[in-house]
């Protein structure tokens, strides 16, 4: 396979790419060169302002109203995106939403479901439908980069269903690039992005624990962008991320707890929560 750059003349598709990291993700495929773009978001009309700019760039920048909570939606969405600009060679599944309250206050559809469905399933099913041609393409570098959460690692109060969405999208993205390693289609990289919370609007209202400031989106950007054309596995940020890994995967559960909540606050982190509902 040639030595190329992963980004570079691809063709990338980027979900939740209206605004925030998304809009951020595409933004840089375009300042290094990638030959098209698509965006997809719920939010069309804010999609194409972004496109719109992309466009002066000298890109191909194609925009798609989509609702990944439907499987159905995704793969009509891949149907049109193959006959407008073809298969992404780098995939970015980015689109996420959070309803930060105790698990009983979350309502079974709405929440639940729906959180679960673009969290986790739609990252999933988006992978699924685009793969095999990424499997049989080995002209360049293919780049799968899933946004998941340090929630995703580390449990912390009211964020049950988000986090179970994001520990779900980690072991799927984990078992993905090892199945991808063991079959031999070492031209895929698969990258999983771990951070605390970010200043999006997402989390507005999260207080970050004990060392762990709230990272700008430029920053966190830049942490999975340089991870996912590096091919690395994991990028958990900022650094107190992969701590509260080790100490929770070492300490008995009742000290972690004690350690968790008294001295790195991460338990209270959620507790003047508000948010905006959408990346």
């Amino acid at each position: 396979m040639p030595s190329t750059s992963p980004i570079a003349g691809a063709t990338v598709l980027v979900t939740g790419a209206a605004r925030g990291m998304g809009e951020l993700y595409a933004r840089r495929a375009a300042s290094e060169g990638a030959a098209a773009i698509a965006l997809w978001d719920v939010d069309v009309e804010a999609a194409r302002e972004v496109a719109e700019q992309l466009g002066r760039e000298g890109c191909a920048v194609r925009t798609y109203g989509v609702d990944i909570s439907r499987q159905e939606n995704i793969a009509a969405a891949v149907a049109g995106m193959r006959e407008d600009i073809g298969a992404p060679d780098v995939l970015i599944n980015n689109a996420g939403i959070i309803r930060g309250v105790p698990f009983w206050e979350h309502d079974p559809v709405g929440d639940i479901d729906l959180t679960m469905r673009i969290n986790a399933l739609a990252p999933m099913w988006l992978t699924r439908e685009v793969l095999p041609e990424m499997m049989a393409d080995r002209s360049r570098p293919k780049r799968i980069l899933n946004i998941a959460s340090a929630a995703g690692t580390v449990a912390n109060p009211n964020m049950s269903v988000y986090a179970s969405s994001k520990w779900a999208l980690i072991g799927w993205s984990e078992s993905l690039r090892l199945e991808l390693t063991r079959s031999g289609h070492g031209h895929i990289a698969v990258t999983t992005f771990c951070p605390s919370y970010v200043s999006t609007g997402m989390f507005a209202g999260a207080r970050g624990p004990l060392l762990t400031p709230i990272m700008t989106p430029d920053r966190a950007v830049e942490a999975a962008w340089s991870g996912m054309k590096a091919g690395r596995p994991i990028v958990a940020k900022p650094w107190t991320v992969k701590l509260g890994m080790a100490v929770r995967g070492v300490l008995p559960t009742p000290a972690w707890d004690w350690v968790a909540d008294k001295v790195f606050h991460v338990y209270s982190s959620m507790d003047h929560f508000t948010g905006r509902g959408q990346r």
